[in-house]
Parts: structure tokens; C-alpha cells; sequence
């Protein structure tokens, strides 16, 4: 059966990008006879493609995939040419992370703050955090950062990715929200002991988050002294 996509970014195969801005739409780029790029994700693992087509498709439209076909409105338009998945990284729970979750400067590693509940009990229904939080909200973010995006817009599309996980759950987003914020004040908060050597600190430095980066470098090096 195949899987729906959601379509994140398109530009011309030959590098001549579209606005890029907090809405991608490849019908901004010349020439209807051109190649394009579409890169675009899935929640459900969650999952990343890049798409080789000859069709200008937009900024959160919906691809079926099946295989390596790629169908849209109906019609296929192209093949699957790179495909990343949450196999292939590893998600880490045994280290402080400022921001609740982060991820290695290679992009093998998630990280989820060791203080941070593994699950949370909403309204009944039980939510894996390690799930929604590194696989779903960070693992997304770091894909994202890759192709050239700003954090704050990459934390947008990470968020998008996370709400569709957690209410395909059957759990109410904003419920779910107001109990992640309730641990958010508390881990920031906390003295940082044991930060990983690898921690991609762009998300900080983006957010000129001057003394979260010192706190988080002088852990490190507590870090690599313990081992």
C-alpha cells in the first residue's frame, strides 16, 4: 500500500532553487519543461525522500509512494532517488541536552535529555517520547537543517512532523503540548553535568543562546574527562 508524503522542498535539478523562504513553492522557478528535486517526509516512521520529477509540485502537497514510484494527484510523476529513515540513527537518553532533545553534528546520533520522562500519560493514552520527541521532533530537524535550512524554520517543520505523530495517536496536541512545557522550565533549568562531545550546537548559536553554549561546553569537557 503505498505511503503518503508530505512535500518540504523543490527546487530545479539544476540548482536553481525557488524562494526557499517559510513557504517552498517550486512554481516560482522558470522553465516548465525542467527537472526538479522534491524532498518530502512521512510521520509514520518517520521517513525522508528526495524525488527526481518533471512536474512542479508545492510546498505541502501530497505524494503516494510505492516502491520507488512516486504518484501525485493520481498521475506518477517520478522515482525515489535517496531515502533516509529513523533506522538509521541511534537515539541516546543518557546525557543533558539544554533544549530537551538535540542531535550529533553527523546527524547518527538523537539525543533526548536523560531527565526528560521517557513517556507521558495523556488523558489516558500513553505517549513514547522518544518516539515523539527524538525520532519524530529532532531526527526531523536535524533532515531539515541539512538541506539548508535555518533552525527556527527547521523546529517549524519538526513540530508539524511531531503533531501529526502524536494525534495519529489519538492524543490531543494541545494537552500533549502542555505537558512536554510542564518538564521544559525544569530541565533548562538544571545545571548541566554531562553534555555529548558531539552535540550539534547550531541550534543554540542560531538563537544566540550565549550562556546556554558556554554551559554546554564546559560540560562537555566534563564529559570527555569522565570518559
Amino acid at each position: 500500500m503505498p505511503e503518503v508524503y508530505e512535500v518540504i522542498k523543490s527546487l530545479k535539478a539544476n540548482g536553481s532553487a525557488p524562494d526557499l523562504g517559510p513557504v517552498a513553492d517550486a512554481s516560482a522557478a522558470s522553465g516548465k519543461n525542467g527537472a526538479y528535486i522534491v524532498i518530502a517526509l512521512s510521520f509514520k516512521l518517520p521517513s525522508y525522500i528526495k524525488v527526481s520529477t518533471s512536474r512542479e509540485i508545492t510546498f505541502d502537497s501530497k505524494l503516494d509512494v510505492d516502491g520507488d514510484v512516486v504518484s501525485y494527484e493520481g498521475a506518477e510523476v517520478g522515482r525515489v532517488t535517496e531515502r533516509k529513515s529513523v533506522y538509521d540513527v541511534k537515539v541516546d537518553t543518557s546525557f543533558d541536552i539544554k533544549y530537551i532533545g538535540g542531535y550529533s553534528t553527523d546527524g547518527r546520533t538523537i539525543y533526548l535529555d536523560r531527565d526528560f520522562p521517557k513517556t507521558l500519560n495523556i488523558n489516558g493514552k500513553e505517549v513514547d517520547c522518544v518516539e515523539s520527541i527524538a525520532k519524530h521532533h529532532e531526527l526531523t530537524e536535524k533532515w531539515m537543517v541539512g538541506e539548508g535550512y535555518t533552525y527556527q524554520y527547521a523546529h517549524i517543520i519538526a513540530n508539524k512532523i511531531e503533531r501529526e505523530y502524536v494525534e495519529s495517536l489519538g492524543v490531543d496536541w494541545s494537552e500533549y503540548d502542555k505537558e512536554v512545557r510542564k518538564y521544559i522550565h525544569q530541565i533548562f533549568s538544571k545545571t548541566l553535568s554531562a553534555s555529548p562531545p558531539d552535540l550539534d550546537l547550531a541550534p543554540y548559536s542560531e538563537s544566540k543562546d550565549t550562556e546556554a553554549l558556554h554551559e554546554i561546553r564546559d560540560s562537555t569537557q566534563q564529559t570527555e574527562q569522565t570518559y
